[in-house]
Formats: C-alpha cells, structure tokens, sequence
C-alpha cells in the first residue's frame, strides 16, 4: 500500500479545535514535522479537512 507524507507547514495558532485535533491525530505537533501514514480513507479525510495547514506527498 501506498505512503503519504504529510508536511505540516502552517500553524494550528487561532484554529477551530476540530483542525488542532486533527492535527494532533495526524501526529503533527509543530511547523516543519514531517510523518508518514497509509494511503487509508480515513486519512485523506483528515487530510482535507486541514488542507491549507499540510501538504502531501505520495510515495511508493
């Protein structure tokens, strides 16, 4: 199964705290982390629900 790489690159600072938590459920804490999930449905939803805050990169 494929890999996303989920770069967080804008704060969770005067976020909803839905998106801080989804944040958090990601496994980001800060700017610049960089963690790796399964290319799952359930974590594009994540995904796009802080879109603006990340971005993703596919890889095999």
């Amino acid at each position: 199964m494929a890999k996303l790489n989920i770069k967080q690159v804008r704060s969770g600072i005067g976020r909803s705290e839905k998106q801080k938590r989804t944040l958090k459920a990601l496994g980001l804490k800060r700017i610049r982390d960089v963690v790796e999930q399964e290319d799952k449905p359930e974590i594009l939803g994540m995904i796009a629900k802080v879109v603006h805050l990340v971005e993703v990169e596919k890889t095999e």
